[in-house]
């Protein structure tokens, strides 16, 4: 099948992660995404040496072609005349609009919403920003490591409260991925929206709300009752109170989790596969009442019975259980899993010179269908074959070239 947006034009002016990473989801479901980078600079993020601790390599660089891959780049300055003019012939033909840049900046590049509807009245606006786009704080900047993690209260809800630094943000574009969803859903909206012959609306999404919205039910929780709560010390063995709640170490090393919110019509069932049919019928844990009353000695029962198998016997042996569980695993597992493999939840691609990597694809499929997706495009590779599609002929590229305008 074609993307379920192939007709769809964006325009993005915009660096790192959370706004271009929602132009390659966009680009995944079939728009045409063109991407401006400045001539010379291109994206802050085709800069990045390291993700982590890790070295990576340019060519391949993680961060780019996460958030860039299916694009068409065009180098322009758009701070030149010459540049800005073009990138308004663009904007005339383009169904949306993402930028990530701070409110100044597009003050002074003359690319506010209402620079941009004095040309194209249709177009959907589309920000991302750091803490949203009204208030005291709309100018500031900030990453996802900082807004998301920390400001957002995210990097509190999962540091135990025993620990005084907060745990360590090693997910790189966390919030920033999250946030590109977010922002992909509302500019789909916008579209339906504008299709159907009502205001085009402008779209925000903020990491800010990102981070509000992904703890939702922890910050309800501290909206009712005054108190944020926290994550609990990691342990091994079952959870207080609800003993089929809980990570459960096996002979081998392996951890299995139990997660299991109502155990009352689970208890004879999970008993059996642990190999404990006696224990449903022990009236200390026959109810989810006495089960929870008891549910130190239901922990031991049940440690004890991960300890005595390897983490390839209850892989197997679980699989016919009610209950909820998973195994404590990796990113890389997590990849290489024949049910991610089968569910398509990685595409190969091609990088500029021709290399195939895996990367991971968004997560909304349509019809099962897998996107044919290119690599990110190198700066500006695609500015001569987008200009001349907007009916810009040889010797104004040669031009604005020469003004350095566009690469």
């Amino acid at each position: 099948m074609s993307g379920v947006l192939e007709g769809i034009r964006v325009i993005e002016v915009a660096q790192y992660v959370l706004v271009p990473a929602a132009g390659a989801i966009l680009a995944e479901w079939g728009a045409d995404v063109i991407k401006i980078e400045h001539p010379e600079r291109g994206d802050g993020a085709r800069g990045m040496m390291t993700i982590g601790e890790v070295v990576i390599e340019a060519e391949s660089n993680p961060m780019v072609q996460h958030a860039n891959r299916g694009k068409r780049s065009v180098g322009i300055d758009i701070a030149t005349p010459e540049g800005y003019a073009v990138l308004m012939e663009l904007v005339q033909s383009a169904d949306v609009f993402l930028t990530n840049l701070l409110p100044p900046t597009r003050e002074a590049l003359k690319i506010e919403v209402e620079d941009l509807r004095k040309v194209n009245l249709r177009i959907v606006y589309a920000r991302g920003s750091a803490f949203g786009s009204l208030g005291e704080e709309r100018n500031r900047g900030g990453y996802d490591g900082t807004v998301y993690w920390l400001h957002g209260g995210v990097a509190h809800a999962i540091t135990p409260e025993s620990s005084k630094p907060p745990l360590a943000f090693t997910i790189g574009g966390f919030g920033d991925s999250v946030g590109a969803m977010n922002l992909a859903g509302g500019i789909s909206a916008a579209l339906l929206r504008r299709e159907r012959g009502g205001e085009v609306p402008v779209v925000d999404v903020s990491l800010m709300g990102t981070a509000a919205w992904v703890t939702g039910i922890y910050t309800n929780t501290a909206l009712q009752t005054g108190f944020a709560p926290r994550a609990r010390d990691p342990m091994l063995g079952p959870v207080p109170v609800n003993p089929f709640i809980g990570n459960f170490e096996c002979s081998d090393g392996v951890v299995i989790g139990m997660f299991m919110l109502q155990p009352g019509p689970l208890i004879r069932d999970t008993f059996t596969h642990l190999g404990l049919p006696e224990a449903a019928d022990d009236p200390r844990f026959a109810t989810a009442e006495s089960l929870i009353a008891n549910g130190a000695a239901a922990g031991e029962l049940i440690s004890q019975a991960f300890a005595s198998q390897p983490g390839s016997y209850w892989r197997e042996h679980l699989k016919t259980m009610k209950g909820q569980w998973a195994e404590f695993r990796s990113t890389l597992d997590l990849v290489n899993d024949p049910q991610a493999l089968a569910n398509n939840l990685t595409v190969e691609i091609q990088t500029a010179s021709g290399k195939t990597i895996r990367v991971v694809r968004g997560p909304v499929q349509f019809d099962h269908n897998v996107p044919d997706s290119s690599g990110a495009p190198q700066v500006g590779e695609h500015t001569e074959l987008v200009l001349a599609e907007l009916g810009i002929d040889w010797d104004r590229i040669e031009q604005l070239k020469a003004k350095g305008a566009i690469t």
